[in-house]
């Protein structure tokens, strides 16, 4: 495993100053060659973040511990000759996670969820709130260092509709007896935009794979981490690159972890940047395509590479191309 000394952590209260170039600069580092940084200073109070915390995890204890031990006691058991074999085969296939998803935008449906008391609701409307504004300033962040006009990535999300697709994971990661077996959520990179996550500051198990290793991501009390999604390695044409991630099951503890996707609309065309694309690259260039149609092939090869993913994009793109040509 490799070490975290170096994991990207950037005090955005330095992009206001002097040192706002070094800053900048690890930004960029940290988007090209890391595909996830930490964020202290990000302008979110921590009274709320420190409510957010208490509340879901209130609301795991009152509501999703008991669903979830009986999902465990059924999980993790030998086969019908009381071999691990069995046990060993569905584990692969499972992640050790308790979780619910609140979509904010287009239309929130926050309302709708059952067993969330109304105080919960509310802090959790206001937190997405927070969370957006925060998306929208490290992707006007991320045009600057590109070269690209303010705004560029939040106006490319928004599609015809004019709205992003915006939700939130709630997910709590209890006491695993095998961690051996089963991850608590296996490798995957995400579909989406930018990823912004309010993690445990005392259990951790997050990891991402870098140069070959394993990197763990540090828990840091009142930080936000940030990951990069394959839509941005689309529209930066692979400048900046999403990665594989994975959550390691643990024997002790419960991990809280409330990641919010700030994708773009389902109707978004995406595709790389123009001012991105050198006129002797345009015939490798990453593909076009429409957000929903990638999120439709996402979910059926979620826990396996990108690279196939776009790889039937672009040959979709150059079929359509060549018969453009022939008529």
């Amino acid at each position: 495993m490799a070490p975290t000394s170096s994991f990207p952590i950037i005090n955005m209260e330095l992009l206001g100053g002097e040192q706002r170039p070094a800053a900048m600069g690890l930004l960029r580092d940290a988007c090209e060659n890391w595909g996830f940084f930490e964020v202290l200073s990000h302008g979110i109070s921590t009274e709320l973040m420190d409510k957010v915390e208490k509340l879901t995890k209130d609301h795991y204890k009152r509501v999703r511990e008991l669903r979830f031990l009986e999902f465990a006691s059924k999980a993790l058991v030998k086969d019908d000759e009381g071999c691990d074999d069995g046990m060993k085969k569905k584990a692969k296939e499972l992640d050790w996670e308790s979780t619910f998803f609140v979509r904010h935008l287009p239309e929130s449906n926050i309302a709708e969820i059952p067993d969330l008391d109304d105080e919960y609701r509310g802090v959790m409307k206001r937190f997405a709130g927070e969370l957006a504004a925060l998306a929208e300033r490290l992707l006007d962040l991320l045009c600057e260092n590109l070269g690209l006009e303010k705004g560029y990535l939040t106006r490319a999300f928004r599609g015809p509709s004019g709205a992003p697709t915006f939700g939130t994971k709630v997910s709590s990661y209890p006491p695993c007896p095998r961690p051996d077996l089963v991850n608590g959520l296996r490798a995957h990179t995400d579909a989406g935009g930018i990823i912004l996550l309010f993690q445990d500051a005392h259990v951790g198990g997050l990891q991402l794979l870098k140069d070959g290793e394993w990197v763990d991501v540090p828990p840091m009390r009142h930080s936000i981490v940030v990951n990069l999604g394959d839509q941005l390695e689309v529209i930066t044409n692979g400048r900046y690159k999403s990665v594989m991630h994975r959550v390691l099951a643990q024997p002790d503890g419960n991990r809280m972890s409330i990641a919010s996707f700030y994708n773009p609309g389902g109707d978004a065309v995406i595709f790389p940047a123009p001012a991105l694309v050198k006129a002797e690259e345009a015939a490798v260039a990453y593909p076009k395509f429409l957000f929903d149609d990638y999120m439709a092939l996402y979910v059926r090869h979620k826990f396996e590479a990108k690279e196939p993913r776009f790889q039937a994009f672009k040959a979709m793109e150059t079929e359509s191309s060549n018969r453009i040509a022939i008529a």
